[in-house]
């Protein structure tokens, strides 16, 4: 479990250190193609360590029926939610984008309970609603703007937001398989479509320092961030790991405020409670509980050691990695829980 929390917050602090630098290059790179070097540089830097970790290509360890999740994970995560937060960027603050992105934890849960129908403690629904009126204050136009209503930037940001909750319900059903696997191909097949796009609507490429920059934020901000995050969802679970990965937010504002020297009104600083209020109800709640856990069958590929012997229904030389099912019984204890997507009970 402690693993797992540093894992969560591993990914919190590279994530959250990605939107002021990818707000700097926004002022040379357009949206489209910001988005799309970001996840292109993930890509080929994960893939390239993949390769190197596995001396050659190996097999994924992926089910069949995994990969239209890995699909959906990657529509949704790499190619609309890196768009999304570019453009809405280009007209807000980093530090007040920063603090929107704690909604990506309240629409997670809110994905969870509504389409996997998992239990809302009192507390988590108190938490979320304080950090929704903290968005709420932010994406509110300041007085004497020429917008109605929303601010629209705001509303793009809120977006991304949305997609990367579907994006995390959707990678937690694969977070057992190769986590360098499954951030590598979101990196490369997003990053490939979003290049492509802004190729063809004739964005002009940046100069080379600037595509560089680019890529390199993008794979410390969004692929090892993301592997750490896949990490910490074998152990958290979704909302759980979701919950510590809202730190993120704050880390991206204090940079932005401290080394953009972006200047921010009374409104930020009472979102800014409000969230970590929110964050905080979030945490800390806990409750315990007796449960069965019903048989479970997963597979993964592995190499064979002198502690690690069974019979193998093929040919098999004995160091070539190969993929094997386990199957664990069904097992009853009680123990303190926190909950996600995927551990639902009834109180």
């Amino acid at each position: 479990m402690k693993a797992s929390i540093w894992f969560a917050l591993g990914a919190a602090v590279l994530f959250g250190l990605s939107t002021p630098f990818a707000k700097l290059l926004l002022g040379s790179v357009s949206p489209v193609l910001l988005g799309g070097l970001l996840y292109l540089g993930s890509g080929i830097g994960l893939m390239a360590a993949r390769l190197w970790r596995d001396q050659g290509w190996h097999t994924t360890g992926m089910r069949p029926d995994d990969w239209p999740w890995l699909a959906g994970a990657i529509l949704f995560g790499g190619v609309l939610g890196p768009v999304a937060l570019m453009l809405g960027l280009q007209h807000t603050a980093a530090a007040t984008a920063s603090l929107l992105l704690n909604l990506e934890t309240v629409l997670t849960a809110v994905l969870a309970w509504v389409i996997f129908k998992e239990n809302a403690d009192r507390r988590v629904v108190a938490g979320m609603m304080a950090i929704v009126a903290g968005g709420l204050i932010l994406s509110w136009p300041a007085q004497g703007a020429a917008e109605t209503g929303m601010n629209w930037s705001a509303g793009l940001i809120v977006l991304a937001c949305l997609c990367w909750a579907i994006d995390n319900n959707l990678t937690r059903k694969v977070s057992a398989s190769d986590a360098l696997f499954i951030a590598g191909s979101m990196g490369l097949v997003a990053g490939c479509v979003n290049v492509t796009a802004a190729m063809a609507l004739g964005t002009l490429w940046p100069t080379l320092p600037g595509v560089l920059a680019a890529m390199v934020v993008g794979l410390l901000g969004y692929g090892i961030s993301l592997v750490l995050f896949v990490l910490a969802l074998r152990g958290l679970g979704t909302a759980r790991a979701g919950a510590y990965f809202s730190v993120a937010p704050f880390i991206g504002a204090l940079v932005s405020l401290w080394w953009l020297g972006e200047s921010v009104g009374p409104g930020f600083w009472v979102a800014c409670g409000l969230m970590v209020l929110g964050i905080w109800l979030h945490l800390t709640e806990r409750h315990e509980h007796e449960h069965t856990h019903e048989p479970l069958e997963h597979s993964h590929a592995h190499v064979h050691d002198e502690h690690h012997q069974h019979e193998h229904a093929f040919a098999w030389d004995g160091r070539e990695p190969h993929v094997h099912v386990h199957r664990h019984q069904a097992i009853t204890h009680r123990h303190p829980h926190f909950p996600d997507i995927h551990h639902r009970h009834k109180h």
